[in-house]
């Protein structure tokens, strides 16, 4: 009986160890957020330059998504998150050492690889160590929760640290960094005491799918994958061009202030996913596909009339519609996957999702080069507004169809 306490209280020990670790690294990929206007006034580059860097982080990520995000159910959830941990150290190192323009494209590259690491990683992992901690609540959501909101929290907090500290700290583009890196030392620590969850000399014996779902759910993934690009899309434009807009049409110079819209957006993220835990996945995306457009089109709003409430107010709305969205596409993932194939399911998804924080930014950037940026906004609004209303059109079509 107390072999067994011991054995769940180190898998919940290890729960929270990899809960805090995802949040910061996932902080830690944001931190650029407020600090754009800097690098733009030292380095003398305009929009596109900023999202195109900011997007270098999205390749990174997608390949490492893409060709080592299923490894964890072969190797070990914690043999991939300690890597995960240490390419994060190495790309604050870089930045922090090297803060021009090629060392903040190379920092963002290894910070996307970290990324892609730990995010599918991180959420099969939580999933396994709560099922150890907590065997009668198999099957809880409450992993899934946990992930998400260290996932969108770690996202918001980033911006908000980074702000604070490039306001009101020395060193302004190197501090972030350090301080971020010095954490990420700390957790990874912490992450190597917990226990591993997947027995390798099984899965060795008989590897499993790079990419399995369950028998009729290659829809219902496909809808969740549509959902995860739209909602990451709007963040993408937050974190990206958040804090020049803010700048550019507010003519707010505070590098605190410029953090907080991309903050908001994903605290609004997090926040809505705990306040509708308890709801079912219907009501959760049928929120989300409300708040989602009204959010875009008080943001165009906010071009016309600026003022610092009201852009806040708008990337609350569309940060709690993007944050819903995700919910349910991470669980409508979860269920489709294949047990055994879970991280590389989760790893499909996340490429896309953060094909969707890139290539849509980049291409607003192009866009309002050549045309003004208030019409622009509207049409970025519009095409992600419907891409989502039919995105979640299709999920539920594909689970009334489950359950007939």
């Amino acid at each position: 009986m107390s072999t067994a306490l011991s054995v769940g209280n180190r898998h919940l020990t290890g729960f929270w160890f990899v809960a805090v670790a995802f949040l910061t690294l996932m902080a830690f990929g944001t931190v650029p957020t407020p600090l754009w206007p800097l690098y733009q006034v030292k380095d003398h580059f305009g929009a596109t330059t900023v999202t195109v860097a900011f997007a270098v982080m999205v390749v990174g990520a997608a390949a490492s998504f893409r060709l080592l995000g299923h490894l964890s159910d072969r190797l070990g959830r914690r043999r991939i998150i300690l890597p995960a941990l240490l390419t994060g150290i190495l790309s604050a190192a870089v930045m922090a050492s090297w803060p021009e323009l090629p060392g903040l494209l190379v920092g963002r590259i290894l910070t996307g690889v970290a990324v892609g690491l730990m995010a599918s990683t991180a959420t099969a992992y939580l999933t396994d160590l709560h099922r150890e901690a907590r065997p009668a609540q198999a099957g809880s959501a409450f992993p899934a929760l946990v992930a998400t909101v260290s996932n969108l929290g770690g996202l918001a907090l980033g911006p908000l640290v980074a702000g604070a500290l490039a306001q009101w700290a020395p060193a302004p583009v190197r501090t972030a960094y350090i301080v971020f890196g010095a954490l990420m030392v700390v957790l990874l620590l912490l992450v190597l005491s917990s226990p591993e969850t997947v027995d390798t000399e099984v899965t060795g014996q008989d590897r499993p799918a790079r990419f399995a779902v369950r028998d009729g759910q290659r829809g219902a993934f496909a809808s969740a994958a549509a959902l995860g690009f739209f909602a990451f899309a709007v963040m993408g434009l937050f974190s990206s061009l958040g804090a020049i807009i803010v700048r550019g049409q507010l003519g707010i110079t505070s590098y605190f202030v410029a953090g907080l819209a991309p903050f908001v957006a994903f605290a609004a993220s997090a926040v809505a996913q705990l306040a509708v835990g308890r709801l079912a996945h219907a009501r959760v995306l049928l929120i989300g596909t409300l708040l989602f457009p009204v959010g875009l089109a008080l943001t165009a709003l906010s071009l016309y009339r600026p003022a610092l409430w009201l852009v806040l107010f708008a990337a609350a709305l569309a940060g709690a519609g993007a944050g819903l969205l995700f919910k349910s596409a991470v669980a409508e993932t979860v269920t489709a996957a294949v047990p055994a194939s879970r991280a590389g399911v989760l790893a499909a998804f996340f490429v896309i999702a953060y094909v969707g924080m890139g290539v849509p930014s980049i291409a607003f950037s192009l866009v309002i080069r050549q045309f003004a940026l208030r019409p622009s906004m509207i049409g970025f609004a519009v095409v992600l507004s419907l891409g989502a209303l039919m995105a979640a059109y299709q999920s539920v079509r594909q689970r009334v169809s489950a359950d007939r």
